[in-house]
């Protein structure tokens, strides 16, 4: 039986990513939706909800898919630093990335968890990159996904643990949008046996009650 408040919480942005196999194996998962706000949004009512009820913070564990203009389509990444690929203020003379008065770096970093995975710089915007979108914007980061950075954000706030393992499912370019239809469900069971590596160490355990 799932605890209600379980040391170890997964975040997907879509259901097609997880492809019913979280579900089958009875483990929840918090769909947070597609884009940074609705991403923010999501999690923080999340994590409020721990807090509420007196529970330490989870570490939140996104899975979820990526275009890449580096790596090959079917890597699987472990991602530790993120950028706001899409936060562009240089007319105010602040650098690509740079959230204005803001108190957070340009790019968010995590202790690393996946190890035995190749490491990899996300970098999340409101668009769906393609071969139009914004190389400039890009070329600090080796994997381009909608959500990660919000939820990395949002973690780095409020003290919470924070990964993320991403999929590549395109190149990020003028084929991106059907090659992501086509694999964007091909990743959901090696996302859950990482999930299990993590949550079947002791540290990981549910408090007794």
């Amino acid at each position: 039986m799932q605890a209600a408040y379980p040391r170890t919480r997964v975040v997907m942005a879509l259901p097609a990513e997880s492809d019913g196999v979280f579900e089958a194996a009875g483990v929840p998962v918090l769909y947070c939706g597609v884009g940074k706000v609705n991403a923010a949004i999501a999690l923080t009512r999340e994590l409020c909800g721990y807090r509420h009820a007196g529970e330490p913070l989870p570490l939140v564990l996104n899975f979820g898919t990526a275009g890449s203009r580096v790596h090959a389509t079917g890597a699987l990444l472990a991602c530790h630093e993120f950028i706001q690929r899409d936060m562009d203020v240089r007319g105010l003379g602040f650098a690509l990335g740079i959230t204005p008065f803001d108190t957070a770096p340009l790019s968010l970093k995590f202790e690393p968890l996946f190890t035995h995975l190749s490491a990899a710089i996300c970098g999340s915007g409101d668009s769906f990159a393609t071969a139009d979108c914004g190389a400039e914007a890009a070329s600090a980061c080796s994997v381009l996904d909608m959500e990660a950075y919000a939820l990395a954000k949002v973690c780095w706030l409020e003290g919470a643990q924070f990964a993320s393992v991403k999929y590549v499912t395109d190149g990020a370019d003028h084929a991106a949008a059907a090659d992501w239809q086509k694999n964007v469900h091909k990743a959901a069971g090696e996302f859950l046996n990482l999930y299990r590596v993590v949550s079947e160490r002791p540290d990981r355990a549910a408090p007794t009650p």
